[in-house]
């Protein structure tokens, strides 16, 4: 899935990114939806075996605009996995404590122990958009904190913590006919805000904001992904080859069994 992936130092112009694509896939959705059940019992295996082994750990980011699908990756890719060894955290406006501290004060904590994979559901990136778009700092403290978080992430990977980060890319049309769901459907309506429409208006100066995030701060030990995240389905694919294919890579072991254990028989 390299096709997806931000090299470093390279430009992002996200209007050449085409969030229809299914680059990767030529058959028909239903024939997605089967690769998709195969790789998300292979991930269950792997994240069953990261879990077992104890001694490696994953973060996986996601960012998006407002109905960009970050709650539906995480239901649907994520599908099946054991509980005990996967943690979502979810990053909102600042609470007044973690606004008397430095900005990644209330990410630290949430990072994965040996063993875990946690999921972000926004993030530390807040800080270089919600931010930059509002001007709720200056640009001077808002552009230096690409280095801090690089900086921030080349500590998590030096010790240990293999990193993947998803940008789930839709366009203006798609977010307007998502919007609209949630109002015709009743049991949808909850995820409305009428701030959502004050956030759309502000759509070219996030998918700035959003372009230069990626250009600063995708790097090797850090890669950023741009996910073609119109159709839900090819976006879960992407995603979950993705992540399989890096916890193979990380050529991991069960624990050795006891010795002895062959002569136990049950009574």
């Amino acid at each position: 899935m390299d096709h997806y992936r931000v090299k470093p130092g390279s430009k992002v112009d996200l209007a050449k990114w085409d969030p229809d694509d299914k680059h990767f896939f030529d058959g028909s959705k239903k024939a997605g939806e089967k690769a998709i059940q195969k790789l998300n019992r292979e991930l269950e295996a792997l994240q069953e075996l990261l879990y077992a082994e104890g001694k490696q750990k994953v973060l996986i980011v996601l960012q998006a605009m407002d109905t960009g699908g970050k709650d539906g990756t995480i239901r649907h890719v994520f599908e099946g996995v054991n509980p005990q060894g996967v943690k979502v955290a979810t990053f909102k406006q600042p609470t007044p404590e973690e606004l008397t501290h430095d900005y990644l004060w209330r990410v630290h904590p949430h990072t994965p122990g040996n063993g875990e994979m946690v999921i972000f559901n926004r993030s530390h990136y807040e800080d270089v958009l919600v931010v930059r778009v509002h001007e709720l700092v200056p640009e001077s403290v808002w552009r230096r904190r690409y280095e801090h978080i690089n900086a921030f992430e080349k500590l998590l990977a030096d010790e240990g913590t293999t990193i993947l980060k998803f940008y789930l890319h839709i366009d203006l049309a798609e977010q307007k006919e998502r919007l609209q769901a949630r109002l015709d459907e009743p049991e949808k309506r909850w995820k409305f805000a009428k701030g959502d429409l004050a956030e759309r208006k502000l759509w070219p100066q996030y998918m700035a904001a959003y372009a230069e995030m990626l250009e600063q701060t995708s790097t090797t030990y850090a890669p950023w992904y741009i996910i073609p995240a119109n159709r839900k389905w090819y976006r879960n694919f992407v995603i979950l080859q993705t992540i399989v294919d890096t916890l193979k890579g990380l050529q991991m072991n069960y624990p050795a069994a006891e010795a002895g254990l062959d002569e136990i028989v049950i009574a």
